[in-house]
């Protein structure tokens, strides 16, 4: 069995310095790797990514971590994931990073993604150049995302993982106002997800959604953005497939 704690939307700043640790500290005990969904900054500046940088800095279990939206506010996100990766956080965006737990290999493909809506109800890449490119940046993360997951499966994962900030499913924006899940999410990370295969999914950024959904193919998704999970991070079990 492996434990994943996971969470996002931790929004932290030079006034937040400390809060989080203390919970952070108790990871060897309770996981195996620590996941962060994005908007792990107020707004993306260097000052706020030291105090993330330092909050998760030599913790015990391997830390991950895509960026949000937040992280991009200031226009610097290289440098908040190179601040981020000073104190030893893989940030990945689409791209894989793989951690031998108990010597089960454990893969996990992240990428930001992005909005665009969901079936039925979804934004196309017609008309004019600025909705062409909205679409085409979130297809071409859901791209990366699938590619990702496609590289851990041939490198012989046990367990594969998505990491995202943005929602790949409806089922976990439940509470956010239908008006603006387009923003919140794309479907295009959910067929990525199941076109590539995993055993699970994490995403952040919808506060007011609910934890728990599924993929059209039965892969279990989580919002762990912290306003929904209630707590420092959520734990979730995953267990290899019996040969």
């Amino acid at each position: 069995m492996i434990r994943v704690a996971a969470v996002g939307d931790i929004h932290l700043g030079p006034d937040s310095r400390g809060v989080l640790r203390p919970a952070f500290a108790t990871l060897g005990d309770l996981a195996d790797v620590l996941l962060l969904a994005g908007d792990l900054t107020r707004h993306g500046t260097p000052e706020e990514a030291a105090v993330v940088g330092a909050e998760v800095g030599g913790l015990p279990v391997p830390v991950i971590a895509v960026l949000g939206n937040h992280d991009y506010d200031a226009g610097r996100p290289e440098e908040v994931a190179g601040i981020l990766a000073s104190h030893g956080v893989q940030v990945l965006e689409r791209s894989s990073t793989a951690v031998r737990v108990d010597g089960l290999l454990v893969g996990v493909a992240g990428t930001k993604g992005f909005g665009g809506g969901f079936a039925g109800r979804s934004a196309g890449e017609f008309g004019e150049p600025e909705m062409k490119a909205f679409v085409r940046h979130s297809r071409e993360c859901a791209d990366g995302l699938r590619t990702a997951l496609d590289g851990l499966a041939a490198e012989g994962c046990d367990l594969r993982i998505a990491l995202t900030h943005f929602a790949p499913v409806p089922d976990t924006l439940a509470g956010e106002p239908p008006e603006i899940h387009a923003f919140l999410g794309s479907y295009l990370l959910a067929e990525a997800i199941d076109g590539a295969g995993a055993d699970l999914a994490v995403h952040g950024h919808a506060h007011l959604g609910t934890e728990r959904g599924l993929t059209a193919c039965g892969v279990r998704v989580r919002n762990v953005a912290q306003p929904v999970i209630g707590r420092a991070f959520a734990v979730y079990q995953l267990h290899p497939p019996v040969s």
